[in-house]
This record gives C-alpha cells, sequence and structure tokens, in this order.
C-alpha cells in the first residue's frame, strides 16, 4: 500500500483525538514539572523536555508502523509476545528498582519498562490465536489457551511486584467475551470479586449468614417459576464459603502492610477514627491531596501555570500517575470535562473501528487496545478522584514516561494501521 493510499485511508479523527491527548498531556506535565529558572521547553534534562523527546520517538514509531506491511503484525505476533515474555524474566536478573519494583531496564537515556512492550504483543499474540482457531470460544481448551496468554505477564510482572500493571492484562479477558466467552464466567468473576470485598466489610460469618438467607429465600420461591438444583446449589454454597475463609488469610498474610492500608482506606475497614486518620495522611496522602486540587480549581480554574496546589507539590507524582490533578486545579470543571469527552470519543471511535473489521484479526487485536485503554483510563480517574484505592496506573497518552507513551502508541497505531486495509466502509 502506497504512502498517498494510506494517508487516505487512516482514520484521521482517531489520529487527531490522540494528538490532542498528548499535547494537553505534554502541557500539564509542563505546568506541573516547571521551574522558573527554567527558560526552555527543549531543555531535555527535565521531565517535560524528555516526555517532548518521547513525543518525537513515538511520531518516528508511527511512520515505520505505518510503513511496514499490514500482515506483518498477524505474522510475527507470536515470535514478538515470546520476545516480550523473555524481556519480563530477564528484570530479575538485570531490572533496575525504582519505587521498590524492579520493572525497569536501564538503557542509559531512559529507562524501559518491558510490561509496557507485553500489553502491546498480548494483545497482538491473543487476536492472533483467537483469529487461528476459527471458533467461538466454547471448547473448554481454547478457553483454556486463551487465559493462558493473558495470564503468563500477569504472573511475571506480579513478583516486581507491579501489580497494578499486572491488573491490566486481565482486560483482555473482555476480548476473549466479544468473541463467543459465555458471561456465565463474567458473573463468576464478578461474584468473587463481589464475596472478596464482603468479607473484607463485614467478615465471613456474615457472608455466611447471608449466603444462608439466599438459599432459603430460593427455596420459598415456587419451584414451578425457578427450579433451584439442590447438588450445584450446596458446592455452590461450599466454594464461596471456602473462598470467604481464604480472604482473610490473604489480606493477613499475602498482601503487604501497604496494600492492607490502601484497602481499608478504601472500605473504611479501620474503626478507629484516630487510626484512620493516620492512614489518610500516609497512604491515603496523595489521594487526599489531590480531591483537594481537583476540588480547588471550580468551574474554570486557576489558570496555567497558576495552581498553588501544583506548585507547591503537595501532591506526589503529580506528573505521572496523578497527572490529572493538575487538569482540575488549573483548567477546572471545563479542563476535566474536555480532557473526559475527548477519551470518551476515542473509546467509541475504536469501537466503531472494531465492528466494521471483516479480518477477525483486527477485528480482535482492536478489542484489546480498547481494553487496555480502558483500564488504564477507568483506574486512573478513578484512583485520582478517590472511589478506587491507589494502584500506580499511568493515564494513556497523559502521564509522563517515555516507555508508557511510546508503547501506547504503538498499541493505538498496530490497530489504525490494520484499519487502512479493511475491506468494508461504515461511518
Amino acid at each position: 500500500m502506497s504512502g498517498r493510499s494510506i494517508l487516505k485511508r487512516i482514520d484521521w479523527l482517531s489520529v487527531f483525538l490522540y494528538v490532542s491527548l498528548v499535547l494537553i498531556g505534554w502541557s500539564n506535565i509542563y505546568s506541573a514539572t516547571f521551574v522558573e529558572s527554567q527558560d526552555s521547553l527543549f531543555d531535555f534534562g527535565t521531565r517535560h523536555g524528555k516526555q517532548l523527546f518521547f513525543i518525537g520517538v513515538s511520531f518516528v514509531a508511527i511512520i515505520i508502523i505505518m510503513g511496514l506491511e499490514v500482515n506483518f503484525y498477524e505474522r510475527f505476533s507470536s515470535l514478538f509476545y515470546l520476545l516480550s515474555m523473555i524481556s519480563l524474566l530477564g528484570l530479575f536478573v538485570f531490572g533496575k528498582t525504582i519505587s521498590g519494583a524492579t520493572s525497569w531496564y536501564d538503557l542509559g537515556f531512559f529507562n524501559l519498562q518491558p510490561s509496557e512492550l507485553a500489553k502491546v504483543t498480548t494483545a497482538l499474540a491473543l487476536a492472533k490465536y483467537l483469529s487461528d482457531i476459527q471458533t467461538d470460544i466454547k471448547r473448554r481448551k481454547d478457553q483454556l489457551y486463551a487465559l493462558a496468554i493473558i495470564l503468563i505477564p500477569a504472573i511475571l510482572i506480579i513478583p516486581q511486584p507491579d501489580p497494578g500493571s499486572a491488573l491490566v492484562f486481565f482486560a483482555l479477558i473482555f476480548v476473549i467475551f466479544r468473541e463467543g466467552l459465555p458471561l456465565f464466567y463474567l458473573g463468576i468473576g464478578f461474584a468473587f470479586i463481589l464475596i472478596f470485598v464482603l468479607t473484607l466489610m463485614f467478615g465471613t460469618i456474615w457472608v455466611a449468614i447471608g449466603l444462608a438467607l439466599l438459599i432459603v429465600l430460593l427455596f420459598g420461591l415456587k419451584r414451578k417459576t425457578f427450579k433451584v438444583p439442590i447438588f450445584p446449589l450446596i458446592v455452590t454454597s461450599v466454594v464461596v464459603i471456602l473462598f470467604s475463609l481464604s480472604v482473610n488469610f490473604v489480606f493477613n498474610n499475602v498482601f503487604e502492610q501497604r496494600h492492607r492500608d490502601r484497602f481499608s482506606l478504601w472500605l473504611r475497614l479501620e474503626k478507629d477514627p484516630v487510626k484512620l486518620e493516620q492512614i489518610r495522611k500516609t497512604i491515603g496522602y496523595n489521594t487526599y491531596q489531590s480531591e483537594k486540587a481537583i476540588e480547588s480549581g471550580g468551574f474554570f480554574g486557576k489558570g496555567f501555570l497558576e495552581g498553588t496546589r501544583t506548585k507547591g507539590d503537595f501532591v506526589p507524582e503529580q506528573d505521572t500517575d496523578y497527572i490529572f490533578t493538575t487538569v482540575g486545579e488549573e483548567w477546572g470543571f471545563i479542563g476535566t470535562a474536555t480532557v473526559i469527552i475527548l477519551f470518551s470519543l476515542l473509546f467509541l471511535r475504536l469501537i466503531s473501528l472494531a465492528e466494521r473489521q471483516k479480518n477477525a484479526f483486527a477485528r480482535m487485536y482492536g478489542y484489546g487496545v480498547i481494553s487496555i485503554l480502558l483500564i488504564h483510563y477507568f483506574i486512573n480517574i478513578g484512583m485520582v478522584i478517590g472511589v478506587l484505592p491507589t494502584i500506580g496506573i499511568p493515564l494513556p497518552f497523559f502521564s509522563y514516561g517515555g516507555s508508557g507513551l511510546l508503547f501506547f502508541t504503538v498499541l493505538l497505531f498496530v490497530f489504525l494501521k490494520l484499519d487502512t486495509n479493511r475491506l468494508k466502509e461504515s461511518f
């Protein structure tokens, strides 16, 4: 496909939304890290200068991606996946530890985080496998293989430890659901999450009592309208109670203290107001300050470079995980709404692009892109405004970080390249 043909067929709306988010993100990184003594936008010794450099690198990556043949990504997806898994294994020997996590390779000018590359390659490998088996994923063997592709990188990332990045891979399960996995499995997943939370909040005894009341209710209904097999119900009840019993063990013996404190803050598990306030001022300090910063922005914000909490370094990691607080303080409700609208438009557009693909690999990879970007967006915004516990996941195209920006760009534009080869037009 010629360069002129690619320019005609590329989805320019997605490109516009991407560029808008990257530039708005960079301006907020500049504001969050601005020091009056630094008067150059192109000082690559500063964080905003380094991010500007990686914006340039990302644009070069886009040119390379668009110049490669469309079938290149499908043909070598398994090899890319294997190499990225090797890079994750190499961290246990050659990795650099930053903020308690051995998740980076020190390459001199910048640190490379292979888990970001693994998101791209896992989405490719999953799409390749699902498109190759040519089935609606009803066979258990196919389900297990697809799940293994997702689990392997997550298992390698958790011990770094980086549970936030590992969590992102589980979003790819929605790709399998899109291709026909019964919703029953999704219901089981949500049920176990609910039991986990309820056990932490109320304890195993109350969960067991609630389960018993539910069983009585089911048997109290007329059997003609709601038949309940006894044996599966008993087995389910035993599994639920055993899982509930394991929650406290995992919480107290597997989770680190900082994780327990975050759940305690999020679910208000600590009943002692003095201890709760102490946790809020330590583990919950970032979220508390981010909420105050966003609140102080009001409707119109304080203006570019005028955020007092931003300038005062009240919010740690404000140019990375908490970059959204700069938007809230300096641009107010108008700014935060604009960013949310841009992300929403991008997600809707990508869904539209994915649905119009006749090639199964392109469609499945498109939904992998949507799943990864959406979970990053949802968790990061939820974390910043205090409705989700602090996990440490960046906002795509927005947060400071060369590896993140580069591989989010690769993730998106590989799909846009695949879309240029679509066989039917719509929207």
